[in-house]
This record gives structure tokens, sequence and C-alpha cells, in this order.
């Protein structure tokens, strides 16, 4: 069984930083796509970041230049690496993987960013 665990998210004043993790098992082969979603309180799931095959491939706009997202492709990790974080960027963050053998998206269970102004 595919399993994906967040962890690093928490509680940052505004300006700060905090970065997340994600680590997977249960798939054997790489997945083509790794990356971030979030949800914030009353709205939508929103794309954060993302990875196809390990380089970064996507980011919103409105994390641009402040985000960061890495992993290692071959053991299905992912990163993201939040900077001058602002109290929109609170939200349940969720790692995400996509896999092309099987055209399943898996998803964590998310994790709390909370950014204090």
């Amino acid at each position: 069984q595919v399993q994906l665990v967040e962890s690093g998210g928490g509680l940052v004043q505004t300006g700060g930083s905090l970065r997340l993790s994600c680590a997977t098992s249960g798939h054997t082969v790489s997945f083509y796509k790794m990356g971030w979603y979030r949800q914030a309180p009353g709205k939508g799931l929103e794309l954060v970041a993302e990875l196809q095959g390990g380089v970064a491939s996507n980011y919103a706009d409105a994390v641009q230049g402040r985000f960061f997202v890495s992993g290692e492709h071959a053991k299905n990790t992912v990163i993201l690496q939040m900077n001058s974080l602002k109290p929109e960027d609170t939200a349940v963050y969720y790692c995400w993987a996509y896999s092309d053998r099987d055209g399943r998206a898996y998803w964590g269970q998310g994790t709390q960013v909370t950014v204090s102004s």
C-alpha cells in the first residue's frame, strides 16, 4: 500500500520560514510527478509547487520566489522550503504524487501551517 507522510508544519510568524518534507513508501518505481497542494480555510484545493521527474516544474503565482520545491526522484521524496511566509499562506498542506504507471494520484494526510501576523 502506498503511503505519503508529511512532516514539518507548525506555527510561524510573518516573514518566517518552514520546511515541509514528504516521505513515501510502498511504491516500487519513481513517481512521474510529486508536489504540494494546500487548502486554506473556506477555500478550495490549490497547487503550490510540483516536481516532474525530480525537477521543479510549476509554482503557484502566489508563492513564486518565496517557496522552493526539491526532492530525490529515485527515493520518491519531496521537500517544500517556504520563506517569507505570509498570513495568507495559512493552510493545510498536502503532499501529492502521481504515478504514470497506473494513472493514480496519491495523497498524504496533510500538515497544518499557520502564519501569524
